[in-house]
């Protein structure tokens, strides 16, 4: 079942077409296909081992497909990766912070390496700070933060050269209830203007957040489509997800 985004007329922001990457025999994610236009948030679902990973670091360009391809912008990332970068901001799962700077050090890191100098680096800082409402812990190591301030910094430094797109990778493992609020508000004020891609394994994430969820297990397309045709029949998400993802 396809189901086209809410806007379908406007260009993809994130195309994925016939994807398949395959590790010997094994197959870890085979003809999958999809298309998010700009300002949809998209909950990507799966089992472990689904592929959702492997679907990710080939959009991001970290991987190669076998087969098919992966476009962020119009980019395509195995041939046109530093392009389709300068749109993408990739948040992964205990991304590497470098537990011995601060935030600001961090950030000034990240903006030289971004390419960011002068009052735009300034602003752009100053931008990200007040957008994950880091300035009580600015000065302080990150190594000493809480996780939620962590996954702030994290969010932070994704953000820096105003990506059109996000993928965010389990982005409220491990917070609290309080972290959880505050991550997902934060998802959906950026989900206003940005395309985002959010892999979980929390079903609450998909109705707090998602427009549209794709499900893959077993690396192939299981459903595309919205939460409330997720839920069709009056079946709650758990249930759906079983029978979607159960293996024959």
């Amino acid at each position: 079942m396809t189901v086209p985004g809410k806007d379908s007329a406007s260009p993809a922001m994130i195309e994925v077409d016939g994807l398949s990457k395959f590790y010997g025999e094994f197959i870890a994610v085979k003809d999958v296909s999809f298309r998010i236009p700009r300002g949809e948030i998209v909950a990507f679902l799966g089992p472990n081992g689904a592929g959702k990973s492997t679907t990710m670091k080939i959009l991001t360009g970290y991987l190669a497909p076998s087969v098919g391809r992966a476009l962020i912008a119009g980019h395509d990332m195995a041939t046109d990766r530093l392009a389709g970068a300068e749109r993408l901001g990739y948040l992964p799962e205990n991304g590497p912070l470098y537990p011995d700077m601060s935030p600001r050090s961090l950030l000034e890191f990240f903006a030289d390496a971004r390419g960011l100098s002068g009052s735009r680096k300034r602003e752009r800082i100053e931008a990200v700070v007040k957008q994950c409402e880091l300035g009580s812990v600015i000065g302080k190591a990150i190594g000493k933060l809480s996780k939620g301030y962590r996954q702030r910094v994290g969010m932070a430094q994704v953000l820096l050269h105003e990506p059109d797109v996000l993928i965010l990778d389990e982005p409220t493992s491990g917070l609290d209830p309080n972290q959880i609020r505050e991550m997902r508000e934060t998802i959906r004020r950026l989900g206003q203007n940005k395309t985002i891609l959010l892999s979980t394994h929390i079903l609450q994430e998909v109705e707090a957040l998602a427009d549209r969820v794709i499900l893959i297990s077993e690396g192939r397309m299981k459903f595309d489509g919205t939460p409330t045709d997720l839920r069709r029949d009056g079946r709650g998400l758990d249930d759906r997800f079983h029978e979607l993802t159960r293996s024959a």
